[in-house]
């Protein structure tokens, strides 16, 4: 599978990754949510929705960037849940941890410096994993799926949000304009990272989204895998089972 270069230059993706993130971190949330126009707190809250139907005690929130997935599963009391999140950013991480302290959740989430492709748990730890928006920076797409399959219980579910190309006319013309020139000249502008947004719609166009991704979650032993197309095909909520 063709891997994704943040920068168009050599170099571990991972690590470049990390770096743009870093750089970004303070002024991700602002920007991912002004740019989704508030879109994307709907999609996580049906993607709990989904989650909290399986009781999960023990989550595993990967690529957890600002902790946002995992802040919205325990506000939407998924019961007597437990979240740990792991990203490779660690200025992400830091915001993060300041709005999990700010809302008084430190005794349900907890967040660690980690490698996707190499989680610091054991086979089976975890009842379900979440991902939003970072399966895609993966450096190695099938060993970071096939970690998070390693970590997850027999019977465990995972949930991955992630960016799609919507097909249809109009949706399909307007993304494309919005991806490709607006979040680019506005994304530098106000985080001063000129590279971060044009990232973005590459990295959303080497993703392989829809029943491409649902194959390549089968390979990997994933079970009962669907996807779930949202707003149009803007973005997509895929399941898979252990």
């Amino acid at each position: 599978m063709q891997e994704v270069k943040p920068y168009s230059s050599q170099g571990e993706k991972k690590q470049q990754v990390a770096e743009m993130f870093n750089n970004i971190s303070h002024s991700y949330d602002f920007l991912n949510h002004f740019f989704s126009l508030g879109i994307d707190v709907l999609w996580r809250k049906k993607a709990i929705r989904i989650l909290k139907k399986k009781h999960p005690k023990l989550i595993l929130d990967v690529a957890t960037g600002t902790a946002d997935f995992a802040i919205e599963a325990i506000r939407m009391k998924i019961p007597d849940a437990k979240v740990i999140g792991v990203d490779i950013s660690a200025g992400m991480l830091d915001v993060g941890r300041k709005k999990i302290s700010k809302r008084g959740m430190d005794n349900q989430i907890v967040l660690q410096l980690a490698d996707s492709e190499q989680l610091p748990f054991a086979d089976g730890h975890f009842d379900a994993f979440t991902v939003a928006f970072g399966v895609r920076n993966f450096q190695n797409l099938s060993r970071g799926m096939s970690e998070m399959l390693r970590v997850l219980k027999p019977g465990g579910t995972g949930i991955i949000i992630e960016f799609s190309r919507p097909t249809t006319f109009p949706i399909k013309q307007l993304f494309t304009f919005y991806f490709k020139y607006v979040m680019p000249g506005i994304g530098k502008l106000v985080s001063k990272d000129s590279r971060a947004y044009t990232y973005l719609p590459e990295s959303v166009d080497a993703f392989p989204a829809g029943k491409k991704f649902t194959d390549l979650m089968e390979s990997l032993g994933y079970k009962e895998c669907r996807c779930i197309p949202l707003s149009g095909g803007i973005a997509s909520i895929y399941i898979g089972v252990k």
